[in-house]
């Protein structure tokens, strides 16, 4: 399963999923939450949010690190790799 690393943005006025951020894994997605970054609310909203942008249910990401961080390592199934690089960058 590949990996990918994400940004998530706590706090936001609404849930996005696009853009790219420099991050300590490499380029990361980065992923807009409304939710706060308490007892993991914003984790959850950020992997929701994925899965709605990749069209995959919920179950199908996995945190692989970064419970307690902004920046985050999520397996996915194989054959979305190029999605995510699409959702980072919009002239693709």
């Amino acid at each position: 399963m590949p990996t990918i690393a994400i940004r998530v943005k706590p706090g936001a006025s609404r849930t996005a999923v696009g853009g790219s951020y420099a991050g300590p894994y490499g380029p990361a997605l980065v992923v807009a939450v409304g939710a706060r970054p308490v007892d993991g609310q914003a984790t959850e909203a950020a992997l929701k949010a994925l899965a709605d942008a990749l069209r995959l249910r919920p179950s199908a990401l996995r945190l692989k690190a970064g419970a307690a961080s902004r920046d985050k390592l999520v397996e996915l199934p194989d054959g979305y790799k190029d999605r995510v690089d699409a959702l980072m960058d919009p002239a693709l």
